[in-house]
């Protein structure tokens, strides 16, 4: 799996300007709704719901917010550099300010592993993290997540 199989272009925003965690998570809604044409408002339920198991910061500043949701056809990713990082509950206390957007259908079963994983190592990697932090503009992150040194060839 490709990460390009999963994050289109326009599904990628570049120095977005949020006050906290919940307003990431409102704005990562309306993305997937624009993006997507899913239910804004199950989005950010669906989101939610996961965060209060624990958050999905997975340190150094990067996030993965995911879920599982019905009546999708297909796993969908977004992504967002932030402007200034935010508090995340992040298991190093690390603010985030790379946040990878994950939703699976219902019954993606080992998919949606497949496709967590996929976006976790690609997000571990520290040269990749610096490419995306340093990239000013939408066309150069998406770049840098689907390149093929960035290990986004197949799982």
């Amino acid at each position: 799996m490709d990460i390009s199989q999963i994050l289109a272009p326009t599904s990628v925003v570049q120095g977005l300007l949020v006050a906290n965690k919940k307003k990431l998570v409102q704005v990562l809604a309306s993305l997937a709704h624009e993006q997507f044409g899913v239910d804004e408002g199950r989005v950010f339920e669906t989101l939610w719901e996961r965060e209060k198991l624990g958050s999905t910061g997975v340190g150094h500043g990067v996030a993965i917010p995911h879920g599982r949701m019905t009546k999708l056809d297909h796993i969908m990713g977004a992504f967002v550099q932030l402007e200034k990082p935010v508090d995340f509950e992040s298991i190093d206390d690390t603010p985030v300010d790379l946040v990878f957007l994950l939703l699976t259908p219902i019954d993606a079963g080992a998919d949606h592993l497949k496709a967590l994983a996929k976006v976790s190592r690609l997000l571990r990697n520290p040269g990749v993290c610096e490419k995306l932090r340093a990239a000013k503009d939408s066309t150069a992150l998406y770049a840098v997540l689907t390149e093929p040194s960035s290990g986004s060839q197949a799982a």
